[in-house]
């Protein structure tokens, strides 16, 4: 199929953006890398009376490294984050998890923005996000907003954003020295989206044991989303076999997957939590 007829815009500032959408009451698309806004197009399963294009905008494209964490301009792609060689030590788990984003010519084109606006629940960015406690800066007509990302996504492909509304940047907070991390994810195909994926990290103490867990799952729920209960089971513990097994059994009873037709979901939850395994043993090397 092609895409319904539709008008263009290449504005040269987020305000001018701003105004196209806030004109167009609804009926304008943002557009930066468009990896997945095209596809959607391409079916009709929406037909926008006009596409805002992002790429002219200055300073959507930055990748801010500084005593508050990192910081990802809306317009950074995938494989900016790639080739950007200070994040494997800012943020390796950002850096591991961008790894994984769909394939080489996609992630020269699919940026961090459109990622998180498209929120599709088994993709990396969304997942990342949240599980770091990410804060999402958007800008709209009636001005700057700040949105945690855990209250960002409502749904699969549903956000917080308004339509006269655009994402502008994604602060991640400061990575700390000798933390341990995981991430793991599985495809059918490498660069496919996940059947399930997990994203997990913890500091220690001066005896070893575990603090400040974060657990975090992508594509086995609607939304990317943390997983207290596997959090629990491993907060203030020493990250032994027995630990991870906890955890991966808390894993098992709190994700609540669909049935479709990639997957069952006794399948996805039991990934879920093999996925949970290996990303533990991963972050106690």
């Amino acid at each position: 199929m092609k895409p319904a007829p539709f008008d263009y815009a290449a504005p040269n500032s987020i305000e001018e953006a701003v105004a196209l959408l806030a004109r167009h009451d609804g009926a304008a698309r943002p557009i930066a890398g468009g990896q997945s806004l095209m596809s959607v197009l391409a079916f009709r399963l929406a037909a926008p009376a006009l596409l805002v294009d992002l790429g002219r905008i200055p300073g959507l494209d930055a990748i801010t490294i500084g005593a508050d964490g990192v910081t990802l301009g809306a317009r950074v792609r995938w494989r900016d984050i790639e080739k950007d060689g200070r994040l494997s030590g800012a943020h390796p788990l950002l850096a591991a998890a961008i790894a994984h984003v769909a394939h080489y010519q996609i992630r020269n084109r699919g940026t961090v923005g459109g990622s998180l606006a498209h929120a599709d629940p088994a993709a990396e960015m969304p997942g990342i996000a949240v599980v770091c406690g990410a804060e999402i800066t958007i800008v709209g007509a009636r001005g700057e907003r700040t949105v945690a990302a855990g209250e960002f996504f409502t749904g699969a492909l549903a956000t917080v954003l308004d339509t006269d509304e655009l994402i502008v940047a994604v602060r991640l907070p400061p990575w700390p020295a000798g933390r341990r991390w995981g991430f793991e994810e599985f495809a059918r195909r490498r660069g496919d989206f996940a059947l399930a994926g997990i994203a997990a990290f913890y500091d220690t103490d001066a005896a070893g044991r575990a603090r400040d867990v974060r657990i975090g799952v992508i594509g086995a729920t609607n939304r990317p989303c943390r997983l207290p209960a596997a959090e629990a089971a491993l907060e203030g513990r020493i990250v032994d076999d027995t630990a991870i097994a906890a955890a991966a059994a808390a894993t098992r009873a709190s994700v609540d997957p669909p049935d479709d037709l990639h997957a069952p979901a006794a399948y996805r939850r039991a990934l879920a939590a093999t996925l949970l395994e290996r990303a533990l043993a991963r972050a106690r090397r």
